[in-house]
C-alpha cells in the first residue's frame, strides 16, 4: 500500500463504493418489484374481491328476501330483488373469477358457494317460482331451506375470511418489503458515508499531512536554510514533488554561491574602480594644476622667450652672419609654436570640464560666425564656403562654433594646389539624430587614414608642407562627443574629403532640412571670397 499512487488510491477506493452500490442498487430494484407486486395485490385484487364479495353476499340475500316474499305474498312483483340478485350474482362472479387465478383456494370456495347457491335455486327458489298457487309455493319454503342458505351464508363468511387474510398477507408482505428498501437506502447511505470518512482519513494521511510537512520544510528553505535536504514522504506524487523541489533548491543553493562569488568579484572590481577613480581623479587634479601651470607659469616665460627672440630678429637681422639669422628664425618658429601647442592643449583640456550649459543653437548663425573667422583664409586662397538651411540643436554655442571653424579651416588649409577650395556644409535628418556635412574639393583622405585624423597629435603630412599642430579634429571629436553624438570620415567620398558627424534632435523639431542645397534654392547661403 505504501507503494500506491495517490490516483490509485482513490481508484480503487471509488470502485469498493462503486460495485457496493451497484449491489445495493440491484438487490433494491429486485425488492422493489416485489413490494410493487404487493401492493399490486392489496390495491388491485383483494380490495376488489372483498367488495365484489360483499356484493355477492348482498345478491343471495336478496335471491332469499325475494323468493320468501312471494311465498308470503304470491305477489309475481316480489320476484323482482331474486331477479336482479341473480344477474348481479352472475356478474359479480365473472368479476371475481379473473382475479383468483393466482389464489386457488379462495377460487374453490368460490366454486363451493356457487354450487350451494346453484342447488339452493334448485331446490328452494326455481320450485317457488314454478309452483301453480301460493300454497304450493310456501310448501318449498321449509326449514331445511333455510338450513341450506345459512351454510350458504356461512361459505359466504369463510369468503370473507379468506380474502382478509390474503389482503392482511399483502398488506404484510408490502411492509416488509417497504422495509426492506428503507433499509437498503440506509446500508447505501452507510456505505457512501463510511466511504466519505475513509477517503477523508486517507487524504488527510496521505495527502494533507505529508503536504503540511512539505510545507514546513519550503518555508524553512525560504527562511534562509538553503542546506536543509527536503526528504519526501506520503504517496509517489508526493516524493517526486518533493524530491523536485530539492532539485530545485540545490539549483537555488548553487546559483546563490555563484551570486556570493560574483558579488566578491563585483565588489573586489568596485574596489579597483574606486581605487581608479580616485587615482582618476588624483590625475585630473594633476591636469588641471597643469593647465593652470602651462596658462600661466608657461605661457608667461615662453611670451618672452619669443618676444625677445623677435625682437633680435626684428634689430639685428643682416647683421650677424646668414647662420645667425637662420638660427634666430629657427627660436622664433619654435616658441610660436610652443604657444600655438600650449593653446590648442588647454583647449582640449576645458572641452566638457568648463560648462557654460547647454542651450538651443542655430547652427544657420553659427555658421555666419565662422564665415567671418575664416574670411581671411579664404580670400587669400580665393575660396567659398557654402551652407544650407541648418538645424536648431541643443548645445554650448561657444563650443560649436570652434568645431564648425576647425572643420571649415582645415577644408581650406588640405586644398589641392591651383584649385580655388570650395566648403559646403549641410544637414540632414536620420532618425532622431541630425548628420551635418562639411564638404569639401580638395586632396582628400586616404580610408586607411581615416580614423587616425582624429588622434591627437596625429599628422598625416610634415609640418612644413602643411602647418598645424595636429589637435584640431581630435578637439573636433572631443567636442561632438560631448554633445552626443559621433564624427567619422566618409570613406566612399569620391572628391575631396567629406566629414559627419551627429548631433540630437530636439524634441519639437519639425521635419527635416533639405541635404543637398543648390545655389539658387531659396534660404541657401553662399560666401566666397
Amino acid at each position: 500500500m505504501r507503494t500506491w499512487t495517490l490516483r490509485r488510491r482513490v481508484i480503487t477506493l471509488t470502485a469498493i463504493v462503486g460495485v457496493l452500490l451497484v449491489l445495493i442498487a440491484v438487490f433494491a430494484a429486485g425488492v422493489a418489484a416485489q413490494n410493487r407486486n404487493h401492493l399490486d395485490t392489496l390495491l388491485d385484487k383483494t380490495g376488489p374481491l372483498r367488495t365484489s364479495a360483499q356484493g355477492l353476499q348482498t345478491a343471495l340475500v336478496n335471491q332469499e328476501t325475494g323468493i320468501r316474499g312471494y311465498a308470503v305474498s304470491g305477489d309475481r312483483g316480489d320476484l323482482e330483488p331474486y331477479t336482479r340478485g341473480v344477474a348481479t350474482e352472475r356478474d359479480l362472479v365473472a368479476t371475481m373469477r379473473p382475479l383468483l387465478r393466482d389464489e386457488p383456494e379462495i377460487a374453490r370456495q368460490l366454486d363451493r358457494i356457487e354450487e350451494q347457491a346453484t342447488a339452493w335455486r334448485t331446490s328452494v327458489a326455481e320450485p317457488v317460482v314454478a309452483a301453480p298457487d301460493i300454497a304450493t309455493a310456501r310448501g318449498y319454503v321449509t326449514d331445511q331451506a333455510r338450513v341450506r342458505f345459512d351454510e350458504m351464508r356461512a361459505s359466504l363468511d369463510e369468503l370473507q375470511r379468506q380474502m382478509l387474510e390474503l389482503r392482511d398477507k399483502a398488506a404484510d408482505r408490502a411492509r416488509d418489503t417497504g422495509n426492506t428498501l428503507v433499509f437498503l437506502l440506509v446500508v447505501a447511505a452507510a456505505v457512501i458515508v463510511v466511504a466519505g470518512v475513509a477517503l477523508l482519513l486517507s487524504l488527510n494521511r496521505v495527502v494533507i499531512g505529508p503536504v503540511t510537512d512539505l510545507a514546513d520544510q519550503v518555508r524553512d528553505v525560504r527562511a534562509g536554510d538553503y542546506q536543509r535536504k527536503i526528504a519526501g514522504v506520503g504517496p509517489p506524487e508526493l516524493s517526486r514533488l518533493a524530491d523536485d523541489i530539492d532539485a530545485m533548491r540545490q539549483q537555488i543553493a548553487a546559483d546563490l554561491a555563484e551570486v556570493g562569488a560574483s558579488r566578491e568579484r563585483v565588489e573586489w572590481v568596485n574596489n579597483q574602480l574606486q581605487r581608479q577613480a580616485e587615482e582618476l581623479i588624483r590625475s585630473n587634479r594633476d591636469l588641471e594644476q597643469f593647465a593652470y601651470v602651462a596658462s600661466h607659469d608657461l605661457q608667461e616665460p615662453l611670451r618672452k622667450v619669443a618676444s625677445f627672440c623677435q625682437l633680435l630678429q626684428r634689430r639685428y637681422a643682416g647683421q650677424l652672419d646668414e647662420r645667425a639669422d637662420q638660427y634666430i628664425a629657427f627660436a622664433v618658429d619654435g616658441a610660436q609654436r610652443m604657444q600655438r601647442l600650449i593653446n590648442d592643449l588647454l583647449a582640449f583640456s576645458r572641452i566638457g570640464r568648463v560648462n557654460t550649459g547647454f542651450v538651443e543653437v542655430d547652427l544657420d548663425r553659427v555658421m555666419a560666425e565662422v564665415s567671418s573667422q575664416t574670411e581671411n583664409a579664404r580670400e587669400y586662397a580665393g575660396g567659398e564656403l557654402v551652407f544650407a538651411d541648418l538645424p536648431t540643436v541643443l548645445g554650448e554655442e561657444a563650443l560649436l562654433t570652434n568645431l564648425l571653424t576647425n572643420l571649415v579651416s582645415n577644408s581650406i588649409k588640405f586644398r589641392r594646389p591651383g584649385v580655388p577650395p570650395r566648403v559646403e556644409v549641410s544637414a540632414r535628418r536620420v532618425g532622431d539624430e541630425w548628420e551635418i556635412s562639411c564638404a569639401d574639393n580638395g586632396i582628400g583622405i586616404e580610408p586607411e587614414f581615416a580614423d587616425k585624423i582624429f588622434v591627437i597629435f596625429q599628422r598625416l603630412h610634415s609640418k612644413d608642407a602643411y602647418p598645424g599642430t595636429g589637435i584640431g579634429l581630435a578637439i573636433a571629436k572631443k567636442i561632438v562627443e560631448y554633445h552626443g553624438g559621433r564624427i567619422w570620415v566618409d570613406v566612399e567620398a569620391t572628391e575631396g574629403t567629406i566629414i559627419r558627424f551627429t548631433l540630437p534632435v530636439l524634441v519639437e523639431d519639425q521635419p527635416p532640412a533639405q541635404a543637398e542645397p543648390t545655389h539658387d534654392t531659396t534660404g541657401v547661403k553662399e560666401v566666397a571670397a
